[in-house]
């Protein structure tokens, strides 16, 4: 699967992307006014191949949910079980992604590709419905949590393959029940420290430039972290050409899950809407496997996270807004998404000067 999921990945269409630049020419206002806005309707038009390409809707939310044995080191203050009550929580309604995603309209997919604690029994997931109103939980755990990488490595090649394709599974469902546009989501405790290490070995960064302070940790606590990413990296000594085995080593569930619903949507030239560091870090390795599944990428936000814009610099993507956000959970996407939806809605609703006889100068 992901070696035929990688194979469909195609670079922009020239062409469509030619045609938008020349179609904004033509529209009632004046050349380049809305700034980033048409160099990204430009972009999606050539990930479609189309002028205008499709609008993005409706949106879908994929979070993806696991836990980290190196939650073990003390690096984040929160108990481990609380993955596993947020996802009863994103269920019920009652979590910022889910006040978000109602505003937008937006779909909520939860999966479980490695929560450490077992969660409450589940109706199962039937085919893949794109119901504003109605939370799905997906019960895809490939382990109960990572291994500790400081001790070990934290998948081995075959667990982390295994949540990749759980990924562009996920993507494909999504997309085949009519998704426009599928949003990034996560939700680990402890997962902006193997966000961390992945970013480190993908970009090069030292580790003090690629670490945070995650939900909010006082500084001997932040010191340790990056102390720990450090060992990490010294220990497996990632090798960024084979970024499965950089996500075996040090990555997590979620991460290489969110991997592979980028590279799903990039086949199936759908867009992306990045959320945070978590994201990012799991966008280098999709930019690792597919270097062109960059094409369909849109960075929602900057997160708060240091290592985001290291990601998104290595990456060359520009977030569509910076709110200093670092919740996660696909919050900052969700408060993209208009932004995105507007880039696109210019090229299909804005009349030209000759269809409104407006003069040019």
């Amino acid at each position: 699967m992901l070696e035929t999921t990688i194979g469909a990945i195609r670079p922009a269409d020239e062409a469509a992307m030619a045609a938008a630049r020349e179609l904004h020419g033509r529209l009632t206002k004046p050349a380049g006014s809305l700034g980033a806005l048409e160099e990204l309707s430009v972009r999606l038009a050539g990930l479609a191949g189309a002028c205008p390409p499709p609008l993005p809707e409706p949106a879908a939310v994929a979070i993806f949910a696991g836990d980290h044995g190196v939650h073990a080191q003390g690096v984040s203050p929160w108990p481990q079980e609380v993955t596993g009550q947020m996802i009863g929580n994103f269920l019920a309604g009652g979590a910022v992604v889910n006040a978000f995603a109602r505003q937008a309209g937006a779909s909520v997919t939860v999966v479980d590709v490695g929560v450490a604690h077992p969660l409450p029994a589940q109706p199962a997931a039937g085919p893949a419905v794109l119901d504003p109103a109605v939370p799905r939980l997906v019960a895809a755990s490939v382990r109960r949590g990572t291994r500790d990488f400081t001790v070990t490595a934290a998948l081995t090649r075959d667990e982390a393959l295994a949540a990749l394709r759980t990924g562009i599974r996920i993507a494909d469902e999504l997309i085949d029940a009519g998704a426009g546009i599928l949003l990034t989501g996560d939700m680990g405790i402890g997962n902006t420290t193997p966000a961390a290490a992945l970013i480190a070995a993908f970009t090069g960064a030292d580790p003090l430039d690629a670490t945070g302070r995650g939900t909010g940790i006082d500084d001997p606590t932040y010191a340790h972290k990056v102390a720990v990413v450090r060992a990490a990296l010294t220990r497996h000594a990632p090798d960024p050409a084979d970024p499965l085995g950089v996500l075996a080593a040090v990555g997590g569930l979620e991460h290489a899950a969110l991997a592979g619903l980028i590279l799903g949507a990039a086949a199936r030239r759908t867009p992306v809407l990045l959320d945070g560091v978590i994201a990012v870090s799991a966008a280098l390795a999709a930019a690792a496997f597919a270097p062109d599944a960059v094409c369909a990428m849109v960075a929602g936000h900057r997160s708060a996270e240091p290592g985001a814009t290291v990601a998104l610099r290595h990456l060359g993507l520009d977030p569509l807004i910076d709110l200093g956000l670092r919740l996660g959970e696909g919050t900052g996407a969700l408060l993209a998404l208009p932004v995105v939806t507007g880039a696109v809605r210019v090229l299909h609703e804005v009349a030209t000067f000759d269809s409104a006889g407006v003069a040019e100068k």
